[in-house]
């Protein structure tokens, strides 16, 4: 079962994201190999994880961007076309801190009453760990290069620019939190 939700994750994220997304889609599987990595602190929910890290920015192709908030588009794809697992759905909907970039784009509460927040600490920081963890080109970096490499890229006065300088407490702290049980795993 676990091995069918990755490969149609893997599957569905591929089709709309690699040909018209290349680089996206290099992100996406970097994303996709952090989750990989990390799965040992899930136990049950690590394909999930998987699946969710491979799904999270399918909001951004093209066909599917409707409001242009790629959570938001993303989780109402799986859902509509997919009838994705809640869990999973809600995962790609909130991830990284999306509630607060909504909020900036005027989408907060249409963001929270359709899609809540997920209330398992553990997996929504491990996808945080997952996409924060991981260049644009898919390679490994820092959470604190992450962030800086976004405000760079999106300018600090613009709306993404403003939600991640808004988010970089909390994003730093579910990297800690992932880190901080990493090391206390067995070797």
């Amino acid at each position: 079962m676990a091995d069918l939700i990755t490969k149609w994750a893997t599957q569905v994220a591929e089709s709309e994201l690699a040909a018209e997304l290349p680089r996206r889609w290099a992100h996406t599987q970097g994303v996709a190999e952090r989750a990989t990595e990390v799965r040992g602190l899930l136990g049950e929910d690590s394909a999930l994880l998987v699946a969710a890290a491979t799904l999270h920015d399918i909001g951004y192709a093209p066909r599917l961007a409707v409001t242009g908030f790629h959570p938001l588009d993303g989780a109402r794809f799986l859902r509509d076309e997919h009838g994705a697992d809640v869990r999973l759905v809600r995962l790609v909907a909130n991830h990284s801190f999306a509630l607060l970039e909504a909020e900036e784009r005027g989408l907060r509460d249409e963001l929270a009453s359709e899609f809540p927040l997920l209330e398992e600490p553990l997996l929504v920081d491990a996808l945080v760990y997952c996409d924060m963890m991981t260049t644009p080109d898919g390679g490994r970096t820092s959470a604190q290069e992450r962030i800086a490499e976004i405000i760079r890229r999106y300018d600090s006065d613009s709306l993404v620019g403003r939600f991640i300088r808004r988010a970089a407490p909390e994003i730093l702290s579910s990297v800690q939190r992932i880190e901080a049980a990493l090391a206390s795993q067995p070797r």
